[in-house]
């Protein structure tokens, strides 16, 4: 798989921080109109992976919509509101634009007002129309972009990483022709090969003539919906204009100018995003990323299951003083015990986390089963 060390078509995207800092709320949108299957000459999977590796793109713009549900428990307080975690469930709706690599935006356009990232060479601009407030930030000289995200923002970002986890682990294949943002689309279908992954399979469209991912799904097991999705609802391959990029504070916006910091220097012989309370276990699907958690650990010894590995049993029930308090919302989650320890358990359709009683916080989009054998060991 060595073509895809390199692929400069998937690097046009908008950076992920825009929509960790953009979404708070999202408008409510129908399911994707299915269409009928194009006819388009057949296509290896190893011809599609040549084609993202290979195509160049100068400009784009489009909306773009993503879907989430997670089927996280209904837990007052645990999703929602205007961070990251409105991200885990519902719709949203962003107009993206790009033109080369140190001009991009996002913008989110809901009923509460409008939210916006640009960047236009050094100036990084981030503005709330609802709170009438506006950061600047200047990058250093020969910056490349910001430091990644938790969450992709389009297509390209999405599959940029699904795709550094091509490796014996999946199995790829090409599956339906599909029409997206009235574009013909070929469809790569990536499948892990780990029994232990929660992922069933990883569905990229991509543009037959542009080689550009337009849609993105991830499937759970057992579920023909997708849990996860991002795609085009209408895309342009023209440049977009410079002004687009250029940002003038409306009256009366309070502008917050911040500066960009360097990073502190590694100690030696590690990497400068080495965290020593921060390791993953495993590889590739099956990755698991345990976190030390200072004076963590489930709030609420009492209650908790018996000594009987991977056995849960309900906690204190989501109620009033839930919202806003992680302790109480972490006292809801079911408790789980066994020869690794004991703590508390967060699943949802894609994903499982174990905070255990002693500060580990252990995650991965894989079974409770594989997170105890990484609490035992």
């Amino acid at each position: 798989m060595s073509v895809l060390k390199s692929r400069p078509v998937l690097r046009w995207l908008v950076p992920v921080t825009a929509v960790v800092t953009v979404i708070g709320g999202g408008a409510a949108l129908g399911t994707f109109a299915a269409q009928a299957e194009p006819s388009l000459p057949p296509r290896t999977a190893a011809q599609l992976l040549v084609d993202l590796q290979t195509s160049r793109l100068e400009g784009l713009s489009g909306t773009v919509v993503q879907r989430a549900d997670l089927g996280l428990p209904p837990l007052a307080g645990l999703v929602g509101g205007d961070g990251l975690t409105g991200l885990l469930t519902g719709t949203h709706t962003l107009r993206v634009w790009h033109s080369g690599p140190d001009r991009q935006r996002v913008a989110l356009m809901d009923t509460l007002g409008e939210r916006d990232v640009i960047r236009n060479g050094r100036d990084v601009w981030i503005w709330n129309s609802r709170s009438n407030t506006a950061t600047h930030r200047t990058l250093p000289e020969h910056t490349a972009g910001a430091d990644a995200p938790e969450l992709p923002a389009t297509p390209g970002e999405a599959a940029d990483r699904a795709l550094a986890a091509i490796d014996p682990s999946t199995e790829v294949s090409v599956g339906r022709s599909a029409t997206v943002a009235g574009r013909d689309a070929y469809e790569l279908v990536l499948a892990p090969r780990d029994a232990a992954s929660l992922v069933h399979q990883v569905r990229i469209a991509i543009d037959a003539r542009e080689h550009v991912p337009l849609r993105f799904e991830v499937f759970a097991d057992g579920s023909d919906k997708p849990a996860f999705e991002l795609a085009f609802t209408q895309v342009s391959y023209a440049r977009p204009d410079a002004d687009q990029f250029n940002f003038n504070p409306p009256p009366g916006v309070k502008v917050t100018e911040e500066t960009a910091g360097k990073r502190p220097a590694a100690a030696p012989g590690k990497q400068p995003t080495e965290r020593p309370d921060v390791r993953t276990v495993g590889e590739s699907w099956g990755t698991v990323v345990v976190a030390r958690l200072d004076g963590a650990g489930a709030p609420d010894r009492a209650g908790a299951a018996p000594e009987r590995a991977g056995k849960e049993t309900t906690g204190a029930p989501a109620g009033k003083g839930s919202t806003g308090d992680p302790a109480a919302l972490l006292g809801a989650l079911p408790a789980v015990s066994g020869d690794w320890g004991s703590g508390r358990l967060l699943t949802g359709k894609m994903f499982s986390a174990l905070l255990t009683d002693d500060g580990r916080l252990i995650a991965g989009a894989v079974t409770p089963e594989r997170l105890y054998e990484v609490a035992r060991g």
